[in-house]
């Protein structure tokens, strides 16, 4: 019987964003039931506090060399102890930073997002108040010092918020990419800890009949690693699919540019992974469409010969401890053949993670957007 370990995966670590209390704050976290929304929280741009601003602050980063996103043991690089040491050195005093969504050793985010709360003195004379910095300064400060660390982190966006708003609770919506790269090949160097390498081939169609199963509210406890600490098996599944896209990074090939150049639909080239959505629309989709690769197949001499690239998207208001990678690797299992939809059914009515597929490695799982009500 088949167990959950990962295939190739890192040291264990808390992953993903199942709805757990933490000691930050005093409020009962939501459930992915609830509904209810903070609409005093977004009608202050400032806290009428004055000696604190809380900020949301939206960060980028690659996850190979973080032992995830919670900070752990004084010896363990993580997310959140690399921000709150920029932040320290930003404003001459500690903070504390709360994620939205916890990512585990090996997982990438697009835009994963926290809270934090500055309270700005002056250096100058030591206990005198300033009002709050501008989200800019903020923004520009803290990569200042990231920057001078490792380079693997950045921040994309900073906001201020109510001192009520919670970066995690408040979430209505978190969407997970997970790229598997399909061939024989060698994996790129540019592609090394950024995707799964699969060297079979992928049905598409078969892994894309496969998503459905999983579609809407479902008892996901074949879906749920041990230690998960979330009350309830239960969630609601958005949006679960599979989509072929350019390799990443993609350049063209003369004959790609050649067609290109008489096409009047020109693919969007200068992105291969949005923050938000995955373009697919282009005009080599009739290749996916019928079997085909998605990139042009013609190698010359030294030129490497490209896996083809397939991008699976989660979205929900919230998952499970090790749920998607938990789905990836039974998705996995249907492109190889190695089960059929009707062994997917089982697997999710067995309602027992032991039933699942081994699960997939870290380094394909990528958090790509946590949306607010945000005014």
């Amino acid at each position: 019987m088949q167990t959950s370990k990962s295939l190739g995966e890192p040291k264990r670590h808390l992953e993903l964003d199942s709805p757990t209390p933490t000691r930050s704050s005093s409020k009962k976290p939501k459930t992915e039931s609830d509904n209810s929304s903070h609409a005093h929280a977004h009608a202050m741009p400032m806290n009428q506090n004055p000696r604190l601003q809380r900020y949301l602050i939206a960060i980028e980063y690659i996850g190979t060399r973080f032992s995830g996103s919670q900070k752990q043991q004084p010896n363990c690089r993580t997310v959140v102890g690399v921000l709150e040491e920029a932040f320290h050195k930003f404003i001459g005093q500690p903070v504390s930073v709360f994620c939205s969504s916890r990512t585990d050793a090996g997982v990438h985010a697009l835009s994963n997002v926290c809270h934090v709360d500055i309270e700005r003195i002056s250096k100058r004379k030591p206990g005198e108040l300033l009002p709050p910095h501008e989200p800019g300064v903020v923004r520009r400060a803290v990569n200042h010092f990231l920057q001078k660390n490792e380079g693997d982190i950045m921040v994309i966006d900073v906001r201020c918020t109510s001192a009520d708003f919670h970066a995690r609770y408040n979430a209505r919506e978190r969407i997970y990419f997970y790229r598997l790269l399909s061939g024989p090949e060698l994996l790129s160097t540019f592609e090394k800890d950024r995707a799964w390498h699969i060297p079979e081939e992928l049905d598409l169609v078969a892994m894309q009949k496969a998503c459905q199963i999983f579609v809407g509210q479902h008892d996901f406890s074949s879906f749920r690693a041990a230690g998960c600490q979330a009350n309830s098996p239960i969630r609601t599944l958005d949006e679960l699919n599979v989509t072929e896209m350019l390799p990443c990074p993609y350049f063209p090939s003369s004959a790609e540019r050649q067609q290109f150049d008489s096409s009047e639909k020109i693919p969007p080239l200068n992105s291969c992974m949005s923050r938000v959505e995955l373009p697919i629309k282009n005009s080599l989709v009739d290749n996916c469409q019928a079997g085909r690769p998605y990139y042009s197949t013609g190698v010359e001499f030294g030129q490497q010969k490209r896996q083809r690239c397939f991008v699976i998207t989660a979205r929900a208001r919230s998952f499970l401890y090790h749920q998607v990678r938990l789905l990836v690797g039974v998705l996995k299992s249907v492109g190889t053949g190695d089960l059929t939809p009707g062994d997917v059914k089982r697997i999710l009515e067995a309602k027992n993670v032991n039933a699942a597929s081994p699960m997939a490695p870290a380094c394909g799982l990528y958090l790509g957007h946590v949306k607010y009500d945000l005014l």
